[in-house]
């Protein structure tokens, strides 16, 4: 995922953050249905409006997250994404050691947006957006996994969500005459969508959305590595401090219980 989020930030340079996403969108897209070519019923009914419902909120996630993504360091930024899989994990949450586990990692969201909310506000209000729609792609994600939609929901959603984010497009004008970078925002939809997006419709499957949100706490160290590794972007104490608060609050919630599967 992260890998991917590096080759976007590679992108900026030619393209907007915007027109990224959308471009990533679409190649996800494009992908799961000639892969999947998903049947019928779930072009209509309320699968296709779940579908596309989900299909949206992930789009317009994955836009915020860019718009962050070009003005904050991509360990930071999803160390501040991070809110939303601690609301999904914190609601409902009544023990102690679940309320310390959120202690943990709003005083690690505030030491990170502490060290970058005067260099980049935006980044920051971005970044934060991001984390609420992250919240609702998790809810119905797994409300798509639970109704037996699954990978087929994910290729009719990025296809509906595509199409309705299409004025984005008008961004990607470059791309459209360099085989190199049509190739690379392809490549994008690729890593950072059609796989994990698909690993995470086969993990909701079979677990809660609480506990898949606590499988989410290595993700910002893996961005925090690749960030170092291939974009070269050290974070500061306090950014590194914070990123450890968010990832040991998570991890220190307690486990729900196994979920029962949902009639179609």
């Amino acid at each position: 995922m992260y890998f991917g989020a590096a080759v976007a930030v590679w992108l900026f340079d030619v393209v907007d953050p915007a027109s990224v996403a959308w471009l990533r969108q679409l190649g996800a897209a494009v992908v799961l249905l000639a892969w999947l070519r998903p049947g019928r019923a779930v072009w209509r009914g309320k699968a296709f409006w779940l579908a596309a419902l989900f299909g949206v909120v992930t789009a317009v996630m994955n836009v915020a997250f860019y718009e962050a993504l070009h003005r904050l360091p991509l360990g930071t930024a999803v160390a501040l994404e991070f809110v939303g899989p601690v609301l999904v994990a914190v609601v409902g949450s009544r023990s102690v050691r679940d309320f310390g586990a959120l202690s943990l990692v709003v005083s690690g969201v505030v030491l990170i947006a502490d060290v970058r909310w005067a260099d980049s506000t935006l980044g920051v209000v971005f970044a934060l957006s991001a984390a609420v729609l992250w919240a609702g792609y998790i809810v119905l994600g797994k409300r798509v996994a639970s109704l037996g939609l699954g990978v087929d929901g994910l290729a009719v959603g990025f296809a509906v969500a595509t199409v309705l984010l299409s004025p984005l497009a008008i961004g990607t004008g470059p791309v459209w005459n360099s085989p190199r970078l049509l190739v690379l925002g392809i490549g994008v939809g690729v890593l950072s969508t059609v796989v994990p997006y698909v690993l995470d419709q086969v993990v909701l499957r079979r677990m809660g959305h609480t506990s898949f949100a606590l499988l989410l706490a290595l993700l910002p160290v893996t961005a925090t590595a690749i960030g170092l590794l291939v974009l070269r972007q050290v974070p500061t104490l306090p950014e590194a401090l914070g990123i450890l608060a968010v990832v040991l609050g998570l991890t220190m919630r307690t486990r729900d219980r196994a979920p029962r599967a949902e009639p179609l």
